[in-house]
């Protein structure tokens, strides 16, 4: 687990200013206000990105299989809520010596950076070669060719995994800028820019879970942020055509018993307890004969024959709802 984040100075400054700020001033009349910088950006009123929690949440559930070939099963991955800090902030609480992957968001017109401790990179790197999951704790200062590559094929697999879990809210891409191994000198912003840090955790056999987190500009979700604090993901369903079909199919498969009512006789209660056997009930067939389709009237039809073969011949479509409702006024 990670260790919980100490403030920074600054931070501790602005809480305890806000704290005796908190009573605000007043005029002659009582009326209590507070000051408000328009220059500033108040956090609060972005709120909580609920959608942005539901595509960390669905890309957990896809990302296990980017390690599955590496570690040989699928890992358990949990999200941690987003947090918006201070870039200074989290390059001060992280090690220097990182794997750094910059890549460009072009529909939002920003960027996002992924993270990952070396200590992961070289049990993914030893495990995929064979080697048993355990805590490795490298003393370098740059990875290896071989940890390159691994680190080239993980963050190829969690842009795909990341672009499947945005897909509903909307379409992104992420082409790879830059790979680095300094987070003091990556080009991703300026140190007193805010970000939105979504951390990982991936649950591992006999060891301590691993962490990697993925980083996002807050001016680059900005345009986004209403999307972001909404509940629901998006009106947009994507059309697909063979399931359609195979739906249709199944449907249009489906068996159903088909009743041909040549006519309906009345008599009295009194005459129907007295029949037995070989007594005739007089009947006369109409030419309508009405056709059912599970007990439900579907057709008017004429009664004929075909080669044969008695047969119906449809004449009208009914509609069973209304031939429903007419008989519901006429009990009433």
């Amino acid at each position: 687990m990670k260790s919980p984040r100490k403030l920074s100075s600054n931070e501790v400054a602005a809480l305890v200013g806000g704290l005796m700020d908190m009573d605000g001033g007043g005029d002659a009349d009582g009326v209590s206000y507070r000051s408000y910088q328009f220059g500033s950006d108040d956090l609060s009123l972005l709120g909580e990105f609920h959608a942005l929690r539901m595509i960390n949440d669905r890309f957990c559930r896809i990302a296990r299989t980017v390690f599955m070939p590496m570690l040989r099963f699928q890992p358990r991955i949990s999200s941690f809520p987003p947090e918006i800090r201070n870039f200074d902030d989290y390059r001060d609480s992280q090690d220097p010596f990182l794997s750094l992957t910059n890549c460009r968001i072009e529909e939002l017109r920003g960027n996002q950076l992924i993270v990952i401790p070396p200590a992961f990179i070289s049990l993914l790197t030893d495990a995929y070669y064979g080697g048993s999951i355990r805590a490795l704790r490298p003393t370098r200062s740059e990875f290896t060719a071989t940890e390159h590559r691994v680190i080239e094929i993980v963050t190829d697999s969690l842009n795909q995994a990341l672009r499947l879990a945005w897909r509903d809210l909307m379409p992104l891409t992420f082409s790879l800028v830059s790979r680095e191994e300094n987070l003091q000198f990556a080009a991703f912003v300026d140190g007193d820019e805010m970000v939105v840090n979504c951390s990982f955790m991936v649950q591992l056999p006999d060891a301590e879970p691993a962490s990697f987190d993925i980083l996002y500009p807050l001016q680059t979700l900005k345009p986004i942020s209403s999307q972001l604090r909404s509940r629901m993901q998006s009106d947009y369903v994507a059309d697909d055509k063979s399931w359609r079909e195979r739906l249709i199919r199944a449907i249009l498969s489906i068996p159903l018993n088909v009743t041909a009512q040549l006519t309906e006789p009345q008599m009295p209660l009194r005459k129907l307890k007295s029949l037995q056997d070989g007594d005739i009930i007089p009947a006369q067939i109409d030419d309508r004969v009405l056709v059912k389709v599970e007990g439900m009237p579907f057709f008017e039809a004429q009664a004929g024959e075909i080669g044969g073969k008695s047969a119906l011949n449809l004449t009208q479509k009914l509609d069973p709802t209304k031939l429903k409702k007419g008989r519901t006024h006429e009990r009433s």
